[in-house]
């Protein structure tokens, strides 16, 4: 299924259950495994040497010196993994992700959602996923994905707002699941944040509209499963993002995959949307971010 991953990585703790991932991904489809650093400080002619901040002189050996540490960081995991290959490059850390997930051709991007070693938590309280992860979200030529706990996938939860892009994640975590022989749970969250606004909904309104929600879901993907029989359906009503990760603790969902942004415009112009950047925050499992076609075809 993934051929070929990128790895990024700061080679610090908070990176650790990424590693997990990407690596036991690599091992279960003999797939390329790309660890990937990005480090120095921006210049206006990015060079390929590092300067140390200490004496302002630039330093050639330290490219290598990076890369050895990162081999002594995923020593055990590069000697289970034979095609690993490390890479650094100075510059914008999603800048260079990108341009080395288009490079290689990449099926898979692996991160952490966030690279500051902070108290745990800390990063639900900024609202916002880190800078590094938000372009390969957004703008990947793959299938970016945030993880938080090592590989464990027995119930996978589609989560769905019925766009387009919508269908790509669907065809994702479909697949994977009649791979792996996980079970399969479709689930919508019927928005009712307009409450904050001041519109109050009927419970009969409500009612009918999750009674639609569902029919569309059996209508839209259902028949796509054919045979794969290992799946339910859930429509809640709430705050999409919020109900989406209770639904996850309910179920004791392995893993939430999502589309990357709702707008109905072009991946390359779309920005992250808000329910998955807040799922991936909040999130106790892994949470992918699915935006192009062609790679779940």
């Amino acid at each position: 299924m993934f051929e070929k991953i990128l790895f990024a990585t700061t080679g610090t703790p908070t990176c650790d259950n990424a590693a997990h991932v990407a690596f036991d991904l690599a091992k279960k489809y003999n797939s390329e495994v790309y660890p990937f650093h990005v480090f120095g400080r921006p210049t206006r002619g990015f060079s390929s040497f590092v300067t140390d901040s200490r004496t302002g002189e630039e330093d050639p050996d330290y490219v290598e010196w990076v890369k050895e540490e990162l081999k002594n960081t995923y020593v055990k995991q590069i000697a289970e993994v034979p095609n690993c290959r490390i890479e650094t490059m100075v510059g914008i850390p999603h800048t260079e992700v990108l341009r080395m997930a288009r490079k290689w051709d990449v099926d898979l991007i692996v991160m952490g959602a966030h690279s500051r070693e902070e108290e745990p938590g800390a990063t639900r309280y900024r609202s916002v996923v880190g800078s590094s992860q938000r372009g390969p979200l957004s703008r990947a030529d793959c299938e970016p994905a945030l993880h938080h706990l090592p590989l464990v996938f027995s119930n996978i939860i589609f989560g769905t707002d019925f766009t387009k892009a919508s269908q790509s994640a669907f065809l994702f975590a479909s697949k994977l699941a009649k791979e792996i022989g996980a079970k399969l749970w479709l689930f919508h969250a019927l928005d009712l944040s307009a409450v904050h606004s001041g519109k109050i909904f009927e419970q009969s309104e409500i009612e009918e509209q999750l009674k639609e929600a569902r029919k569309k879901v059996e209508e839209k993907y259902i028949s796509q499963l054919k045979d794969y029989d290992n799946y339910e359906i859930e429509v809640w009503e709430g705050i999409p993002y919020v109900e989406i990760l209770k639904f996850a603790r309910e179920k004791n969902g392995d893993l939430i995959v999502m589309s990357h942004h709702t707008r109905e415009i072009d991946s390359e112009d779309a920005l992250l949307g808000s329910t998955v950047e807040q799922v991936v925050l909040r999130s106790s499992c892994p949470v992918a971010s699915v935006n192009r076609p062609h790679k779940v075809s």
